[in-house]
């Protein structure tokens, strides 16, 4: 019974009749209903049962969106498969098994970056940031990682030194007597 709940389940969210998400919803909600209503009919498979319901339950809010935003996919894979593929090139480039600094200070550029030249070669022109402004804004971003990263590096190499270095400009900044 509980197997053919699950059957049941993929068949209205693989949508093959091509329904409007509040149909589709519709559906699946009748399936849970009847599932939760005879759920000790599957036998040892009824907590199954309800960790599928409350998983669903949990899942509900962004689960019928895919079925009305035209080009939306319906699963992450195609998401997961690009950071894999970003992760394995980084990895080839740099020997790295872990994340190498760049790619953890600029890693949102970098994504995007390696994502758009391997869709096709780009010009100088095109590189050139359209919106100044925001531009400007992620490279302050990217600027005040970079120094607090910066920072760290200074405490750990000596940490007595940089306390030192932070005690005097307290002192500076304190007020007159």
């Amino acid at each position: 019974m509980a197997f053919s709940w699950v059957h049941s389940a993929a068949r209205v969210l693989n949508n093959a009749e091509k329904l409007e998400a509040p149909e589709v919803e519709r559906h699946f909600q009748a399936l849970l209903d009847v599932m939760a209503r005879d759920r000790e009919t599957a036998g040892a498979l009824a907590s199954a049962v309800g960790r599928f319901l409350k998983v669903s339950r949990s899942y509900r809010p962004g689960l019928f969106h895919c079925y009305s935003v035209k080009g939306l996919p319906r699963t992450n894979n195609d998401l997961e498969q690009f950071f894999g593929s970003s992760r394995h090139h980084e990895r080839r480039a740099t020997g790295r098994k872990g994340a190498p600094l760049g790619l953890v200070l600029r890693g949102s550029v970098r994504l995007m970056s390696g994502a758009a030249t391997r869709l096709r070669r780009r010009s100088g022109p095109e590189l050139q940031p359209r919106e100044l402004a925001r531009w400007k804004q992620l490279r302050q971003q990217l600027d005040a990682r970079r120094h607090t990263r910066r920072r760290g590096l200074h405490f750990r190499r000596d940490h007595k030194k940089y306390l030192e270095g932070l005690e005097e400009q307290a002192s500076k900044l304190a007020l007159p007597s």
